[in-house]
């Protein structure tokens, strides 16, 4: 059965009210939209980083918000990779992509992860030895480590260059096929959007608006 995001909820922004009204299931969703329209502030509580002010969010039968105290990030089960793919300096690629499973061994997803993602011969090293692609697969690998039941993507792909970009678009769909998870995309690329998402929403001042998959407007 395929679990339904469910996302219906205010947050007070400095200039604008984000009103989130938002449904999706085990599909790929765009999130497009100018900077500081609110994009990642709606990313940012589904994970569970800031609370809206009112009222619910839902991930197939688990209330994340609305019932009662906020559900731990931990307890969530979701998988993010930051624009700046966040991994720590002083972690080994393999320490970064374990650090959600803390005192637990390799376990053998994870290494069809690294196999997948073509970073297996990466793992001792450090973030400052890989590249910018390596990065950004490495990130990936940790945030479905945990086999999370939702991925959110903030501009995974914007620091990378033409044919890393495809090539991770490439394992992201794959990787999606296989594990038939919501996965949510923020980019600031109708292209991107229109190449990896079957769907597209648009926010613009905090309202959320659901496009045309081949719009003519530009961004």
């Amino acid at each position: 059965m395929t679990d339904m995001l469910e996302a219906t909820f205010a947050k007070k922004l400095p200039d604008f009210e984000l009103q989130a009204d938002f449904k999706m299931g085990s599909e790929i969703v765009a999130i497009v939209g100018p900077s500081g329209s609110g994009k990642t502030t709606f990313l940012n509580a589904l994970a569970g980083i800031v609370d809206p002010d009112r009222g619910t969010i839902r991930l197939g039968g688990r209330t994340f918000f609305g019932d009662g105290r906020p559900m731990k990030i931990r307890e969530r089960r979701v998988g993010y990779l930051f624009q700046d793919y966040a991994l720590f300096p002083h972690m080994t690629v393999q320490e970064n992509i374990l650090f959600g499973l803390p005192g637990r061994p390799e376990p053998p997803h994870v290494r069809g992860l690294t196999e997948l993602l073509g970073i297996r011969g990466l793992l001792g090293k450090y973030p400052r030895e890989i590249s910018g692609g390596e990065k950004q697969r490495t990130a990936l690998a940790r945030a479905l480590a945990m086999k999370p039941e939702l991925l959110l993507l903030d501009e995974p792909f914007s620091a990378l260059d033409d044919a890393t970009r495809l090539r991770c678009r490439e394992e992201l769909l794959r990787i999606h096929s296989e594990w038939n998870i919501p996965v949510l995309l923020v980019t600031h690329s109708m292209d991107e959007a229109r190449r990896t998402a079957g769907r597209i929403v648009r926010i613009d001042r905090g309202a959320m608006q659901e496009l045309p998959h081949h719009p003519e407007a530009s961004l």
